[in-house]
């Protein structure tokens, strides 16, 4: 499938009715991150796609009377100052409540609706909770000025849980469009598929124990001592730049959980035609409504990660040839993937898609409380 040409976007685009205002912040809160080029590439940077997204759509509006949404362009996770280099979230709560001031006193839009028609995004652990320990997230819960808000967060379980308790959509983590792109020239998404079962990431043989809790609940250090060294088993615990190359090359794409259930690896190994096999209990996964993970995926619970050998043995000589021809559907792909201006069927089209659902039902309850 081909992408639409800009004009065809913005038309349909125009038909859903969204007027969306976007917040000119001082560029302290977003901007100024931007001089790292790793703020708009690194795998939270789903704030900085869905911000330039909106920017370059068609429901923009510059007129914030006529507006139904207003989105708030903070970007909290482009502080690179942790241990390993990677992106550390302690502030991102003070920030946020800054920006809130912000808004609240030189707007009047804010506290008309205290909030109820902005939108946030929150593409870290545990989203709109803002850390990345659960522990602590479900212990401080959404900031309490937050609580009327939209929140796009890629963040979900299916139960109850208090860092979802919020208007909110499930997105997927930011993965560079230019680099699934490239790696697919290189490899076709239904060329030769010579590893087995793939994961690249921390697999510790004693795994961190922070507050109590394990680094993935022990299932990477469960998945490396049971198939270490089954030869079928492509496993490394090292970074590799280039290991895109590697998850093109395999049939299925061990996605376990870290610290949180979500992971960027669910996004790259089903943009790069690998069967994602997900092993995140509870895990509610991005866009539910569009992407149809039961038909491209495979989940399997964490007490069972010792049998992954013979479920994946069971679904390569049953139905593995089913999965793939919906898994390679072009329409996947675009789904999971971010673009400057928004395409037809990617994944801030689908966004814009969501907040008009909401924007509607918001309208439908105010219509029935006028009755």
């Amino acid at each position: 499938m081909g992408n639409p040409s800009p004009n065809a976007s913005v038309r349909i685009l125009n038909e859903l009715k969204l007027k969306t205002y976007i917040y000119e912040l001082p560029s302290r809160y977003n901007a100024d991150w931007l001089t790292n080029e790793r703020c708009g590439s690194h795998l939270f940077a789903s704030e900085v796609a869905i911000h330039k997204a909106l920017m370059n759509s068609g429901v923009r509006t510059f007129d914030m009377s006529e507006a139904d949404l207003f989105f708030v362009p903070v970007y909290v996770s482009c502080d690179f100052g942790g241990r390993n280099g990677f992106p550390v979230i302690g502030h991102a709560r003070a920030v946020v409540a800054s920006v809130v001031e912000v808004i609240s006193s030189e707007y009047s839009f804010w506290n008309r609706s205290n909030g109820a028609d902005h939108v946030f995004v929150a593409s870290h652990d545990h989203g709109a909770c803002f850390h990345a320990m659960e522990d602590k997230a479900m212990a401080n819960g959404i900031p309490e000025f937050m609580k009327n808000s939209i929140i796009l967060q890629t963040f979900g379980v299916k139960h109850r849980h208090p860092c979802q308790d919020v208007e909110h959509v499930v997105i997927p983590p930011y993965v560079s469009p230019e680099k699934i792109k490239s790696t697919l020239m290189q490899y076709p998404v239904n060329g030769r598929r010579d590893i087995f079962a793939f994961f690249r990431g921390k697999m510790e043989v004693h795994p961190k124990n922070v507050s109590g809790q394990f680094y993935g609940r022990r299932v990477r250090t469960e998945i490396l001592r049971k198939f270490g060294k089954n030869k079928r088993f492509y496993l490394k615990r090292h970074r590799f730049d280039g290991y895109q190359s590697e998850i093109v090359r395999s049939v299925f794409c061990l996605c376990p959980r870290g610290w949180a259930p979500w992971s960027p690896r669910i996004v790259e190994a089903a943009a790069l035609g690998c069967v994602p096999v997900i092993i995140a209990d509870g895990i509610r996964l991005p866009l539910e409504f569009a992407v149809p993970w039961p038909e491209i995926s495979l989940t399997v619970a964490e007490k069972d990660v010792g049998q992954l050998a013979g479920i994946l043995d069971d679904v390569a000589v049953t139905n593995l040839s089913l999965i793939q021809e919906r898994l390679w559907d072009p329409k996947v792909r675009q789904a999971l993937l971010y673009h400057d201006e928004v395409e037809e069927g990617d994944v801030a089209w689908h966004i814009i898609a969501a907040l008009s659902n909401i924007v509607s039902r918001f309208n439908q309850r105010r219509v029935s409380g006028l009755k």
